[in-house]
């Protein structure tokens, strides 16, 4: 068992007509992460994903290719496939609860909504992995928050503006030093810094 090594898995949608939408600030930080160590993610059936390491820490990265609604079938399998602890795999997603821009790490939980994030937890077999939300805000609709499925579904299929856009690729650099902060210094120094 590889015991000490992680799966940093980012929530998204492939390809290119999805990949400045909201729903795909996971897949960025894992872009990010990929770029900055040095490791390159290779396109198979269910994810994009590559090996390396992480200030000394075994990773192994994945953006899984298989939808954001049915991301648990490409974390589970790299879970199995590695022989990594779902205890050792951290989530990065997208929330439409946080404000734009706002970081959340937990230890772990329920899926809030995230549809992803559910499918994670379904397939992984439990909710016991730390994860990360990056806030998107919710749509407006009449100027009032809406949740109305519809209203969602084409918010988090969409683009940003400009703002937002700027708000979230800060978030997505935040994100990645709160990822490297888990691995060097542990879950609950990162949740310290970051949680604001």
């Amino acid at each position: 068992m590889a015991a000490d090594k992680w799966l940093i898995v980012g929530l998204g949608n492939p390809g290119p007509a999805y990949s400045h939408n909201r729903h795909n600030v996971g897949y960025w930080c894992v872009n990010r992460l990929a770029r900055l160590h040095g490791i390159s993610l290779k396109a198979r059936r269910l994810a994009a994903f590559g090996e390396g390491s992480i200030r000394g820490t075994p990773v192994l990265l994945a953006k899984p290719r298989t939808f954001v609604n049915r991301s648990g079938q490409a974390a589970a399998s790299l879970l199995r496939n590695f022989k990594i602890k779902r205890q050792n795999m951290l989530v990065v997603c997208d929330d439409l609860d946080l404000t734009v821009g706002s970081l959340r790490l937990k230890a772990g939980g329920g899926h809030g909504g995230q549809k992803g994030l559910r499918s994670v937890i379904g397939a992984a077999g439990g909710n016991d992995f730390p994860r990360l939300r990056i806030g998107i805000g919710r749509p407006l609709v009449d100027g009032r928050p809406s949740w109305d499925p519809e209203a969602i579904a084409a918010y988090v299929l969409s683009d940003p503006t400009p703002d937002e856009a700027k708000a979230l690729q800060a978030a997505a650099v935040k994100g990645t030093e709160a990822v490297e902060t888990v691995l060097r210094e542990g879950l609950e120094a990162a949740m310290n810094r970051y949680n604001r």
